[in-house]
């Protein structure tokens, strides 16, 4: 009795492992992204109307038509680009099987997928599900506060090659909350041009910035209109995670392998869930701007926290996770310090080399999440304080 190779070549989610200890150990969860708030009422109501008018069966495998045509506004209002609804929309299980769905639909085996390292987790095994190459690229953390994380432009231009097939932009970044600017995605746009090659994009986070900083989908950098694949989802901007309804935009060659993958992958989205993303997708502007700034005020916390107890905390410039570095705790490595800080001081978090090569970095590294009540974040706060307070005692003691 045997699983397959490919399976044998990575791991279960770290993230959601750590979640799981947070629930049997009563901890509270700062490593999975899912927030503890409830969704805007509007949207649930949409949804429960949906289940009642009995829009409850199968709906057009690549997604409900006035759900496509909800997605394509959306996209014109935010990205002031035109994108067909009957051609260029993909409705997938989310946005994790949109990218699983791409990968599978647009690259042959042994093509090569360029992402920047750390990354979201589920990009390694998505890679080796579809039988591609990872080849990667460096960001580095900020030098001081107002700094971003970076990229060395040499070694971007190295990752290409004639085998490349596409590249995974993350913009707003998972998990540093980079942003990418428009001068990189033209780097970016100009290696793409000159080796043939997509980009992917996962914009789940596109709502979520800080400090005026601002998202800019690589679709609309000049000449990338026809080879990007952008992924988006309503979990992250609307807060349900676990609707799973994503999407993939791409032109009409590529979306039809998108399309098709997904058919087999999973027939479809739930119909109400799409009903009900048609009242999110219109929200009001004002809307945008309170996600925001709610979500800068839960940075805030959670950084002052986490600096207070001793990490050196990275400030992200969208979406709504912490970076750490927690070498001045003097720890064994990032595994080892995340299951003590679970156990013994009641704080989940995300050890860092989930989102590197195995053995390539992250053994200093710790991820946080703030997309909290306020009062989860106290009760975090408090854990922290409790636990900088032992730590201190017993290198004390120790000395």
């Amino acid at each position: 009795m045997r699983i397959s190779r490919k399976v044998q070549q990575f791991t279960e989610s770290v993230i959601r492992e750590m979640s799981r200890h947070a629930i049997e150990l009563g901890a509270v969860n700062l490593a999975q992204g899912f927030p503890d708030f409830s969704a805007p009422e509007e949207i649930k109501r949409a949804a429960q109307q949906a289940i009642a008018a009995d829009i409850n069966q199968y709906s057009i495998t690549w997604g409900a038509r006035d759900f496509r045509r909800a997605i394509a506004d959306s996209f014109v209002r935010w990205q002031g680009t035109e994108i067909d609804p009957e051609r260029e929309v993909a409705v997938c299980c989310g946005s994790t099987e949109a990218m699983i769905a791409a990968l599978l639909g647009l690259a042959d085996p042994g093509e090569e997928i360029i992402v920047f390292e750390p990354f979201y987790e589920n990009y390694n095994p998505d890679v080796i599900l579809s039988d591609t190459v990872m080849r990667y690229v460096t960001l580095h953390p900020p030098k001081t506060d107002s700094d971003d994380w970076t990229f060395d432009p040499a070694e971007l231009r190295a990752a290409f090659s004639s085998k490349t097939r596409a590249i995974i932009i993350n913009t707003p970044h998972n998990p540093t909350g980079k942003v990418f600017t428009r001068e990189e995605l033209e780097l970016v746009r100009d290696l793409c041009l000159e080796f043939d090659a997509l980009c992917i994009t996962d914009e789940i986070y596109e709502h979520i910035l800080y400090d005026g900083a601002r998202h800019i989908s690589p679709v609309t950098i000049d000449g990338m209109r026809d080879r990007t694949v952008t992924i988006n989802s309503l979990s992250k901007t609307y807060s349900v995670t676990g609707w799973r309804v994503g999407w993939a935009i791409a032109a009409p060659e590529l979306c039809t392998g998108i399309r098709k993958v997904h058919d087999f992958l999973t027939v479809g989205t739930a119909s109400p869930l799409q009903a009900a993303g048609i009242t999110a997708l219109g929200m009001p502007p004002s809307y945008y701007a309170e996600l925001s700034e709610h979500y800068s005020a839960r940075r805030g916390l959670l950084l002052a926290a986490l600096r207070s107890a001793g990490f050196h905390a990275w400030t992200p410039r969208g979406a709504y996770y912490i970076m750490t570095d927690i070498s001045g705790f003097g720890a064994e490595n990032d595994r080892a310090f995340a299951m003590q800080m679970v156990r013994e001081f009641g704080i989940a978090a995300v050890p860092g080399s989930s989102f590197y090569r195995a053995g390539q970095g992250g053994s200093q590294q710790i991820r946080f999440t703030f997309c909290k009540k306020t009062e989860t974040l106290e009760r975090a706060a408090a854990n922290l304080r409790n636990m900088a307070e032992q730590l201190r005692s017993t290198a004390g003691a120790r000395a």
